[in-house]
């Protein structure tokens, strides 16, 4: 069963990245032929592709945590004893998770004597309560008159990814932090990309050596497992 919803919870997240840019290259591309077939355009494309944009990078870095798909320099912390570099991958993961719950919600930091209040929470909050309305995007006219939403989107509506990102970076860097201590995961980045990389292709050139120096047999001209041929062998 805990799998199972594992399972659902990552789906749903992929397809909500996946709806977002799908929404994103819709929008622009019935811009561009709405402006270049038919003169015309929807005012608020700009603005409503924008927004996307943020929320993918809000909700994406999170999920990046996650899958460990973000970069990082990881050289000098690999060059240390194993103890030592658990205890480096555990304070970068500390760290993530200390960066998030500052932006989401900085008030607490006051207990420890710094002057900081507010945060993303505090932020959102605040448009909430306020009346205002986003510079381009606009209600359609039957939501208008069918639900009597105003005219303009709220500004609310546009930032709630961002205490919903935030929030989902700090509750997936507290997973890596488990992970990490647990040792089911080693780093928050992703792994040494280089080192994966020669890994998985090592013994390829001496492999393709081997071939280039078998003799040739039967048939005149040689093919490559690769696909291409060599000219015809010359006994002189």
């Amino acid at each position: 069963m805990r799998t199972r919803a594992k399972r659902f919870v990552t789906h749903l997240e992929e397809n909500f990245i996946a709806l977002l840019l799908a929404a994103m290259t819709l929008t622009q591309f019935t811009q561009v032929v709405a402006r270049y077939v038919f003169h015309s355009g929807w005012t608020g494309a700009l603005e409503f592709t924008r927004i996307l944009f943020a929320w993918l990078i809000l909700f994406g870095m999170a999920y990046g945590v996650k899958i460990g798909a973000h970069l990082g320099v990881d050289v000098m912390i690999r060059a240390l004893p194993r103890p030592l570099f658990k205890v480096a991958a555990i304070f970068g993961a500390l760290t993530v998770l200390l960066y998030a719950v500052i932006l989401l919600y900085s008030d607490w930091l006051q207990y420890l004597g710094a002057n900081s209040k507010g945060g993303a929470i505090a932020y959102w909050t605040r448009f909430y309560h306020l009346p205002l309305g986003l510079d381009d995007l606009r209600y359609p006219v039957w939501a208008q008159e069918t639900f009597g939403a105003p005219e303009r989107v709220q500004r609310w509506v546009a930032y709630l990814m961002l205490p919903i990102g935030l929030f989902l970076l700090a509750l997936r860097s507290l997973q890596a932090t488990v992970a990490i201590v647990a040792g089911r995961r080693e780093l928050i980045v992703a792994a040494h990309e280089a080192e994966e990389l020669v890994a998985e292709n090592e013994g390829f050139l001496d492999d393709d050596d081997d071939d280039e120096e078998e003799p040739f047999e039967g048939s005149m001209t040689h093919t490559h497992p690769h696909g291409y041929g060599r000219r015809p062998h010359d006994p002189r």
